[in-house]
């Protein structure tokens, strides 16, 4: 919808500035209009590149949060391991636990019977001492003593025995609490992890989000400059039609200007013949008059008429002095024609007997006549021109520029008011403010040549001007959004920029 109502909207701006503008403020109107696609072509290009390198940071940031994801599965993967591994710990020590009360218990028990033996033994005298004090019988003593012995070694070999199982269980129980605090920190390591790969996954899907924003953002923007870039072509389109029009219409009319004036100068050249035939004839009476006249004479010298020999000769004289004036005309007349332009020709030849078809002859002057070029038109540029003001170049024409698109032409650093003097000769045919290059001068050259000149403080020229090389025609400035004063230059063939350097020196 928008765009139909774009389309007419444009049609009908179009058909009412074709209708109203003469052939200059076309050819300005589409050399600003080239320019401004140029511009946004050129807008258009470093969008796509800026959505292609999001595009492949877009890319980037999803294969890193692909990479932090499958991460986390693999440090889920092993939480879960050593939480399973925990848990056989726990059964362990829990085991462990039991068999240490267990052989506590048992030594508890073994500890008590022993402390009973030796309280029996000791009530009941059997002791080394006692059995060696007796007196008794040697053998019987021996018997008591390796008894007693025997006793002894298997009631320290059961303490042995029990301390030995209770060190085992305890070195077995500081062992599992040992690989407890080992899962543990391990545990904690890992959760530690994880909390910072989470971290790095949210990080990255806000990052991703950024990007996919950014892409919508450009992507409608690029929409739009695109839409924006078909209106402006079919603007110049419709003036190109207009322009070929118009000069289709200045051809005709030249052409038929030229058949008036030949027509003129023939007429003018029948004139001049009939008036050269009229003079014969003048001559060939006043011949005839004076052979009248002398035949006239010899009857009045026959008739011996003095009175009218007299008359004869006077009536001759008249005849001859008419016809030398009347000849005298003639050769002036036909001078006069021939020195005329042709445009004048038909009005000279006519001026001597009629009034009435002086004045139809003479030239009619068309009505808001502008500047002419001169004879053979405007020959467009030659290289070697010199600069249209003095100063330091800055820009290098078909690089990036800095606050973004690329240079199409140079800025010239120069004070504010120096005078901006014109390459070559040509016409102006756009001299306006323009939105991004403030005050702004166009010349056409011819052959399809143009030379701009922009951010000028001022304009001295004015739309159909025809200039000389060198002519001044603004002064430097910094209009249009500039901070530093200069004068921005362009050089176009065919609508399109070219290298100013290739053209100018300095």
């Amino acid at each position: 919808m928008w765009r139909v109502l774009a389309g007419v909207l444009l049609a009908l701006w179009v058909g009412s500035a074709v209708g109203a503008d003469t052939p200059q403020a076309l050819a300005a109107r589409q050399a600003e209009a080239k320019k401004q696609q140029a511009e946004l072509r050129s807008r258009i290009d470093a969008l796509q590149k800026q959505i292609d390198h999001q595009e492949s940071s877009r890319r980037d940031a999803a294969s890193d949060l692909k990479d932090s994801e499958s991460a986390i599965s693999d440090i889920d993967r092993r939480l879960n391991e050593l939480e399973r591994q925990k848990e056989r710990v726990s059964d362990e020590l829990e085991r462990l636990s039991s068999q240490t009360a267990s052989q506590k218990k048992l030594m508890g028990q073994r500890q008590a019977e022993l402390a009973r033996q030796l309280r029996a033994r000791y009530s009941s005298g059997l002791s080394p001492w006692a059995a060696l004090l007796s007196g008794d019988d040697p053998q019987a003593i021996s018997r008591e003593l390796s008894y007693l012995g025997y006793i002894s070694r298997a009631q320290a070999g059961a303490v042995s025995a029990l301390h030995a199982a209770v060190d085992s269980l305890i070195a077995l129980q500081d062992k599992a609490q040992a690989r407890k605090k080992e899962l543990a920190d391990v545990e904690s390591e890992v959760a530690d992890q994880k909390e910072k790969l989470q971290a790095q996954k949210h990080e990255r899907e806000k990052v991703l989000g950024r990007i996919e924003d950014q892409l919508r953002q450009q992507r409608a923007q690029a929409g739009t400059m695109e839409r924006n870039d078909k209106r402006l072509s079919g603007l110049i389109s419709g003036l190109s039609s207009e322009i070929a029009r118009q000069a289709e219409e200045a051809r005709k009319a030249e052409e038929k200007r030229k058949a008036e004036e030949a027509r003129k100068a023939e007429e003018a050249r029948k004139a001049a013949q009939q008036k050269r035939l009229a003079l014969e004839q003048q001559r060939k009476a006043a011949q005839e008059a004076e052979r009248a006249a002398q035949e006239a004479q010899a009857r009045a010298r026959r008739e011996h008429d003095e009175a009218q020999a007299r008359a004869a000769r006077l009536q001759v004289e008249q005849a001859r002095a008419q016809a030398d004036a009347a000849d005298k005309a003639a050769r002036d007349e036909a001078a006069n024609a021939k020195k005329a332009p042709p445009g004048q020709q038909g009005a000279a030849g006519q001026a001597q007997g009629n009034e009435t078809a002086s004045s139809s002859a003479a030239p009619v002057h068309g009505q808001g006549a502008v500047a002419l070029p001169p004879p053979g038109g405007f020959t467009g540029l030659h290289k070697g021109l010199p600069l249209p003001v003095e100063g330091e170049i800055q820009g290098k024409f078909g690089l990036q520029r800095p606050d973004g698109g690329i240079w199409r032409g140079v800025v010239i650093r120069a004070k504010v008011g120096t005078p901006v003097h014109v390459v070559a000769a040509g016409r102006v045919v756009y001299a306006n403010w323009l939105k991004g290059f403030g005050n702004i001068i166009i010349v056409d050259h011819g052959d399809k040549y143009l030379s701009v000149y922009a951010y000028n403080q001022s304009l001295l020229k004015k739309v159909g001007d025809v200039l000389r090389a060198g002519d001044i025609i603004a002064t430097v400035g910094a209009t249009g959004g500039q901070v530093e004063p200069g004068l921005y230059v362009e050089i176009r063939h065919n609508g399109l920029p070219v290298n100013p350097q290739l053209w100018l020196t300095h």
